[in-house]
């Protein structure tokens, strides 16, 4: 009976090892085919992303320049000559403004046209391409029509001249309203997308909903903010996290269609300036700071932007 029990529980060892080195094979398995898989996205992104982030701020600490061989560091003293550059912290200015009215204006009239929009039939379906369509266009391209179009002899201003107004608006030449009209154009290009995301947001909202809002007798205006504005808030983050990062790291529209100007840095975002300190003034170091400390505030406005709109959106 003993020798019985002995066997039995040899063979019962013998099977659980067996199946230990299953399971550990099939987790080696499991990895190698996890690895082979990510490894390439991974490298690619540590190539693109994570090295150039490291190597802008290792050059924040020196002195380097693209065309003196000879660098020195220099420890944080780039970041503190940032604190008395007026020329970086008026970009800052300019491009805060910017990104507030490129955050808002789309999103605003972005629910509002989805909401026109959200209809079926082929004119609806026309009509959401036709608004799309400048998010497909080439910044460039699409800086360059609205460069004429604003100029001031451009068809805006003759149309003006001919209804009678003997000084029609510098659009892109009057410091005042410059960056008014530059925000503009970025707002046009953008809204495509804020329409199309609020777009797919209300096909998720639940007609049973908005139904039973009507038969307890909510009017358009107080279903739409009762029932269907709080179930949009998956579609407002994205839009908001998305505009945020555009409008803050904006260059192409800046670089085209004012340079900066007009006079002294009245258009001047925060990328423009970083890239005329690094490839105009050839001063790398300084620039890469400048890059380090834009890249520093996106990430602080993204991650307070997510954690209240995400808080909003469990919150319903």
């Amino acid at each position: 009976m003993a020798a019985g029990t002995t066997i039995h529980q040899h063979k019962s060892g013998h099977a659980q090892a067996r199946a230990r080195r299953r399971r550990s094979g099939g987790k080696r398995a499991g990895l190698w085919h996890f690895l082979s898989f990510a490894a390439p996205g991974t490298l690619i992104y540590f190539c693109l992303v994570v090295l150039p982030i490291t190597l802008s701020f290792g050059y924040s600490l020196t002195d380097q320049a693209l065309l003196r061989p000879k660098t020195h560091f220099v420890g944080l003293r780039n970041y503190e000559l940032l604190l008395r550059d007026d020329t970086f912290l008026q970009s800052l200015r300019v491009t805060t403004i910017l990104t507030l009215i490129v955050v808002i204006v789309p999103n605003v009239l972005g629910v509002a046209i989805a909401v026109l929009l959200d209809r079926r039939g082929w004119l609806y379906n026309a009509l959401r391409s036709v608004f799309f369509t400048p998010m497909v266009i080439s910044s460039v391209v699409i800086s360059v029509i609205w460069t004429r179009i604003l100029a001031d002899d451009g068809p805006i201003n003759q149309g003006l001249r001919a209804l009678g107004v003997s000084e029609p608006p510098g659009w892109l030449s009057d410091p005042d309203i410059a960056l008014y009209s530059l925000s503009s154009i970025v707002c046009w290009q953008m809204l495509g997308f804020c329409v199309v995301v609020y777009l797919a947001g209300l096909q998720g909202v639940p007609q049973e909903l908005a139904e039973a809002a009507a038969i307890d007798g909510a009017g358009p205006v107080r279903r739409f903010w009762s029932v269907t504005w709080p179930l949009l808030a998956p579609a407002l983050t994205i839009n908001t996290v998305v505009l945020l990062i555009s409008a803050f790291k904006i260059f192409d529209h800046v670089k085209v269609i004012t340079n900066g100007g007009p006079g002294t840095g009245t258009t001047a975002s925060v990328a423009l300036v970083i890239l005329n300190e690094g490839f105009v003034e050839n001063r790398t170091g300084y620039a890469s700071a400048e890059a380090v400390v834009m890249l520093i505030i996106i990430a602080l406005l993204c991650v307070i932007t997510l954690r209240v709109l995400q808080r909003r959106e469990v919150q319903l």
